[in-house]
């Protein structure tokens, strides 16, 4: 039990998430996750709005906006039961823990009623237009821009390893609305729906076969005028508060699948013999002690406004699920090295193995992790 939860949450959220996974979605158990987006995405979006009917996306929201106004500790105990159950992988995370919270903190009343109802209710589908060829870590160098034209923003540019949106209904944008300027200024934060003429997706084939990731290709692609959160021009603060919102309670949940991807290498250690290897034997020890202290860190950083403490949970388990991946390749030994079945499909610890290799990149490249953590919380100059 997390301190500060309210008594009988977490066993009503457990009673639910039981009950809910039997009958229909029974088979939607275990589906998704990193490397494996591609299964399930209808019973999945299925489930996800039988989640909203139910009251259980959007937890922390405002009891205004279809949320429950949830303490914090009751979202990490949420999660935590979320992952226990072996629940499917959110198709709908993007809009409920990034770009909704921002609305929530930026938005005007009228872009509350249009946009957050639908991501609760799991309708609409998010993406995140951040990266692109030449601005990935360093997010200031954005070039996409947008200018005003008869009542709409008319966006060009090209935006990379964007996340699911080959499913997304909408992406919020990071683009440049002010003609000259440089780095963090000038930039606007847009709302732009993916199904319109002008936006072309192209999917990205990544080592394990699939295609979470895409490119996004906006040629006079269009919005309206109101569908900037924030003031233009204000897009960097903006966009720096989505960042912030990203590393929340459901870190929790994250960790226990860690747990389980753990548990599965010990379990592949035990039947291959590699547990009797004693290096090997001590890197598996040291995982479980290194995940021990993962969850507590999260613990003691979870809040409103982490600040640089963020960079120092995400540089922490990446580094240590890229690991993870290696310990999972070395306990299967040579047979690591081939594909099974006819097909050549990849087993779950190859799958481990290659899709973990990303992870000290996205969401904040191990090395920017590490500036901040040197400018901000050491106090290093830059």
């Amino acid at each position: 039990m997390i301190p500060g939860e309210t008594p009988g949450f977490r066993e009503r959220a457990r009673a639910w998430l039981e009950e809910a996974l039997g009958g229909a979605f029974a088979a939607a158990r275990g589906l998704g996750g990193p490397g494996r987006e591609h299964e399930g995405h209808d019973l999945r979006l299925a489930w996800e709005r039988h989640l909203g009917a139910h009251g259980w996306t959007c937890l922390g929201w405002p009891e205004r906006y279809g949320g429950r106004a949830a303490r914090l500790a009751d979202q990490m105990a949420f999660h935590e039961e979320y992952a226990r159950a072996d629940a499917p992988a959110r198709v709908g995370h993007i809009g409920e823990t990034l770009v909704g919270p921002t609305v929530l903190e930026f938005g005007d009343e009228e872009q509350k009623k249009r946009f957050l109802p639908p991501i609760r209710r799991g309708e609409e589908l998010w993406c995140q237009g951040y990266s692109e060829p030449d601005a990935g870590s360093d997010l200031a160098a954005v070039r996409t821009s947008a200018r005003l034209e008869g009542g709409e923003w008319v966006i060009t540019g090209q935006k990379v390893w964007t996340s699911l949106a080959h499913v997304a209904d909408w992406c919020f944008v990071l683009c440049r609305t002010e003609p000259g300027s440089r780095r963090h200024h000038g930039l606007s934060y847009l709302l732009v729906p993916m199904r319109r003429p002008g936006v072309t997706v192209r999917p990205i084939r990544q080592l394990t076969g699939t295609s979470e990731f895409n490119e996004v290709f906006f040629d006079g692609a269009r919005t309206a005028a109101g569908n900037v959160l924030g003031a233009p021009g204000d897009g960097w603060r903006v966009a720096m508060a989505t960042l912030r919102h990203e590393r929340g309670a459901s870190t929790l949940g994250q960790q226990l699948g860690f747990r389980r991807e753990l548990a599965k290498v010990v379990e592949t250690a035990r039947r291959t013999g590699a547990a009797d290897d004693p290096v090997l034997r001590d890197r598996l020890v040291r995982a479980w002690l290194e995940l021990e202290v993962m969850r507590l860190n999260a613990l003691r950083m979870l809040g409103p406004d982490p600040g640089p403490e963020a960079s120092i949970a995400k540089l922490y388990w990446s580094e240590w699920h890229r690991r993870l991946g290696e310990l999972a390749q070395a306990v299967q030994g040579r047979a690591g090295l081939v594909r099974a079945g006819l097909v050549g499909e990849l087993n779950e610890l190859q799958r481990l193995y290659l899709f973990s290799r990303a992870d000290t990149i996205y969401a904040g490249s191990s090395e920017i992790q590490r500036t901040i953590i040197a400018e901000r919380a050491l106090g290093l100059p830059r």
